[in-house]
């Protein structure tokens, strides 16, 4: 299949204390979105060697009727627009709009959204990566079959460094920041027949 060869690197991330920066209010409208320091950097330096963006992000505001969806569109079509005016692209973004207790498949730490991205786009988990500040993306990562996990740092990024040790649950990177991690990505040694 010709797609699934294109999308060989790809990527997930979460987009909450990843790409910008979390509240425990949470991020409800455009107007609240701050980047993180490095963020735009990094989802440009990632695309420009030819990874493949997907955010894959829990927004349960949608569920708790906090915000209407479309609002929550909005600030995606936004998100999106302002990575490619610095010259990165997001394919894509899946969120899960369900409420914790909704016992959905599509939260994370369940696989839901990454398998609908493979679905949709031809990909092999194995080929990819999750970048996430959390203990729940590390799982996702895990249980959706990503070949490489990456914790940054920010966002809850610490305290979960320390549950995934209490877990005995070991990212395969561990990253100050989404920059750091894409770094990490770039200085890989990958063969013209992606082997590493």
């Amino acid at each position: 299949m010709a797609i699934a060869a294109q999308l060989k690197k790809v990527i997930f991330l979460d987009r909450d204390g990843v790409i910008n920066r979390d509240s425990p209010d949470y991020i409800k409208t455009w107007d609240e979105f701050q980047f993180l320091p490095g963020s735009l950097e990094a989802l440009r330096l990632l695309s420009q060697a030819g990874f493949r963006l997907i955010v894959i992000t829990n927004q349960s505001i949608i569920g708790r009727g906090m915000v209407p969806l479309r609002v929550l569109e909005e600030t995606h079509r936004k998100l999106k627009a302002a990575v490619s005016a610095t010259g990165g692209d997001i394919l894509d973004i899946f969120y899960c709009p369900h409420r914790p207790d909704e016992a959905c498949d599509c939260r994370k730490p369940a696989p839901g959204l990454i398998q609908q991205a493979c679905r949709r786009y031809g990909i092999d988990p194995v080929d990819s990566v999750m970048i996430g500040d959390s203990v729940k993306d590390m799982l996702c990562g895990c249980n959706a079959g990503c070949g490489t996990t990456i914790l940054v740092r920010t966002g809850n990024g610490l305290r979960a460094e320390k549950e995934l040790a209490e877990l005995h649950i070991r990212p395969d990177m561990v990253a100050a920041d989404l920059l750091d991690a894409a770094r990490y990505l770039l200085g890989r040694a990958v063969s013209p027949d992606g082997r590493r």
